[in-house]
């Protein structure tokens, strides 16, 4: 049986042509991407221990190992994250059969300070499995209408993969989609994520579950929305992690050209609101 980081290693050595690293191309083979060989060398370990990271026989390699594949797999500073984290948990998760403790809904204080400080902007608080638990009258002001708060707790992972105006308002909805399934990867922990998919797949179905051992990290582009005023907005979007004992991500959209500013502005129809807390 396979482990999140040998799940990551393989995708990732599938994932890389032999020309783009200045390697020969040894003709047709049945699985895309570089050998074993090419990444053992790289990284200066041998293929056999390479073969047990990437088939889950090997659970704990030294951080220099880690380092060396990270460099041998020429991996960003995104990449090079998550696979620490893959070995944070590959090493020391534990099945458990109880369920796990909910993860921490409450925002602090401080947060929900910064989020004033940024109205009337959209900006919102959320942890990895998707609960938005705290947002700007700027953000209720873009969301309005999609669905998305139209549950409690409101749940972003759950809204994209159940609620079919998803699709029709997320026109890049498979994008949004490889985002959220990848973020549950990164917490709360290990176990609460585990039992968060658990018992999203059979409602999510499977545009979800095939989803679900994906490794590497999906590529950022700007979010698109199609208002249902009519306005096509397209948002980038900035990513400020709380303190790791919160789980939590602060988020704020930033207009992503003149268009999507102009529009906002007219669906800015009422006076400033106040900061709304899903805690």
């Amino acid at each position: 049986m396979g482990t999140p980081l040998g799940d990551f290693v393989r995708a990732k050595r599938d994932s890389i042509q032999p020309e783009s690293f200045g390697l020969p191309d040894h003709g047709r083979r049945r699985s895309p991407g570089l050998r074993r060989s090419d990444v053992a060398a790289r990284a200066g370990i041998s293929v056999e221990y390479l073969t047990r990271i990437e088939q889950g026989r090997d659970r704990n390699p030294s951080p220099a190992v880690v380092k060396a594949l990270a460099d041998a797999l020429s991996l960003d500073a995104r990449e090079r994250s998550h696979l620490r984290y893959l070995v944070k948990i590959t090493g020391g998760e534990c099945a458990g059969h109880r369920r796990p403790a909910p993860p921490n809904r409450e925002v602090r204080p401080t947060a929900l300070a910064t989020l004033r400080l940024l109205e009337p902007a959209a900006a919102f608080v959320t942890n990895r499995l998707g609960d938005v638990l705290a947002y700007t009258s700027g953000f209720e002001l873009v969301v309005r209408g999609l669905g998305l708060l139209d549950t409690e707790p409101a749940n972003l992972t759950r809204y994209v993969f159940t609620d079919p105006r998803a699709r029709r308002f997320l026109p890049e909805w498979d994008q949004v989609a490889d985002e959220q399934a990848f973020d549950l990867w990164l917490g709360p922990s290990a176990e609460t994520a585990e039992w968060f998919r658990a018992e999203l797949a059979p409602v999510a179905g499977p545009e979800f579950t095939r989803r679900l051992n994906r490794q590497l990290p999906p590529a950022q582009v700007p979010l698109r929305i199609d208002h249902p005023t009519g306005h096509e907005l397209r948002w980038h979007r900035e990513k400020l992690e709380l303190p790791s004992i919160d789980a939590q991500q602060l988020v704020v959209l930033l207009p992503a050209d003149e268009a999507t500013a102009h529009a906002v502005e007219q669906l800015r129809h009422r006076p400033r609101g106040h900061l709304r807390s899903a805690s």
